[in-house]
């Protein structure tokens, strides 16, 4: 079974600095493109970066540009998500995805692949 499983997580104060990784369980998500989207309780599955399967894209939602940083690495078939001067705003659960197309990086579709998700508190 395809896994993708997310770690990093955990309890920070605001303008701490977390790094978020996912692993995929076989190289074949290597030739997609990957995400990170967050849910907040009580609202709605939002995303928030991207980046193209060679790595050479890459996309923010405006709430995390300047302080996020997306990153993969296709040899470990991983992606990460770098996270600077986080909020008690930035407090979700973060979760992982591999998208076969890169213009739809942004949305949530049928076909895409996801982690568990990793749990992710800023305190103020």
């Amino acid at each position: 079974q395809v896994r993708l499983e997310e770690s990093g997580g955990g309890s920070v104060k605001a303008g701490d600095s977390l790094r978020l990784s996912c692993e995929a369980s076989e190289s074949f998500f290597s030739g997609y493109a990957k995400g990170w989207f967050r849910q907040a309780p009580g609202k709605e599955r939002e995303f928030v970066a991207g980046i193209s399967w060679g790595g050479s894209n890459t996309y923010y939602s405006d709430s995390v540009k300047g302080r996020f940083t997306i990153s993969r690495d296709n040899a470990k078939n991983a992606v990460y998500l770098q996270m600077n001067s986080l909020k008690p705003s930035d407090t979700a659960v973060y979760y992982c995805v591999a998208d076969p197309d890169w213009s739809t990086i942004a949305k949530m579709n049928p076909y895409d692949a996801w982690g568990q998700g990793t749990q992710v508190t800023v305190s103020s």
